[in-house]
């Protein structure tokens, strides 16, 4: 019999606090109880613009449109009871943060905890880095000390901490090593991989690769296309979605538009038809 492991139990943990999560939101527990399909959120940095303006307008669009939840990049002025309020009143669930890397560190780690914690949301994503962390081996080096501390913070008071790709990360180092590789090799088990497959592809490699890589830790994904409409690019998406309900312990699924031919809202909106077409709704 095999044995079970540490990332067993954090992954079998995780997803029964995101099971009961959902039981307790209006609108989510049947469907996703009976179908057992990954939920579906939208990065709101998508619709920034809009958001800015009029975040429960949005938010109220948002999940008019079929969406389960959203992941915040930045807060557009409001308290943390304000938007749990506006997300509880049109049903949606925060399904993650993204969060600088300062935020994460030191004294500034317990507020942010707080803050997410107020919204619901468990998942603590850096969304990039730059500088100092990226122009040397030292600098990765010194980010992955930096996460896994924080990632030992956070995991008691119920949360996980991650790393977002650009294409930067999957540049070789003069070892040849991808930065990449010597984060999420030196890390914790929990620590969340969350690739985006647009930028996976803008660096020159397929993200299916790393969702099988680094098994169970694809917790939440961003769906970007790469080269065409949503749809209709370079994104493998059949093989990204079988290994993400596979292998890769992936919680939710997470629209990412950064291209637009039309307003934004209208194209998160043609989004989530693609993948109602695709069967993920």
């Amino acid at each position: 019999m095999r044995s079970i492991s540490r990332r067993d139990l954090l992954r079998s943990g995780a997803a029964g606090a995101a099971a009961l999560c959902l039981a307790r939101r209006p609108g989510l527990s049947a469907a996703f109880a009976d179908e057992k399909k990954i939920p579906i959120g939208l990065q709101l940095y998508s619709v920034r613009e809009d958001a800015a303006r009029d975040l429960a307008g949005v938010l109220k669009a948002v999940a008019e449109m079929g969406y389960h939840g959203v992941e915040f990049a930045g807060y557009y002025g409001h308290s943390a009871q304000d938007i749990r309020k506006m997300l509880d009143d049109v049903g949606l669930v925060c399904c993650g943060t993204h969060t600088g890397m300062g935020t994460i560190l030191g004294d500034a780690l317990p507020a942010t905890i707080e803050f997410n914690q107020i919204l619901g949301n468990k998942y603590l994503i850096v969304p990039g880095l730059g500088g100092e962390y990226t122009s040397s081996r030292a600098g990765w080096e010194r980010a992955v000390r930096e996460f896994t501390e924080a990632a030992d913070r956070a995991r008691p008071e119920g949360m996980l901490v991650g790393f977002h790709n650009h294409a930067i990360e999957f540049r070789p180092l003069d070892d040849g090593t991808l930065p990449w590789d010597l984060i999420f090799s030196n890390t914790p088990d929990d620590f969340v991989q969350q690739i985006d497959t647009g930028n996976a592809i803008h660096g020159g490699v397929n993200p299916v690769d790393f969702i099988r890589k680094y098994p169970g830790q694809t917790t939440t994904v961003h769906l970007k296309e790469h080269g065409g409409a949503f749809g209709e690019g370079n994104v493998p998406w059949e093989e990204v979605f079988e290994a993400c309900e596979t292998v890769g312990g992936t919680e939710w699924y997470i629209v990412e538009q950064e291209e637009y031919d039309k307003p934004p809202l209208e194209c998160v909106a043609d989004c989530i038809e693609v993948l109602r077409e695709m069967g993920k709704l």
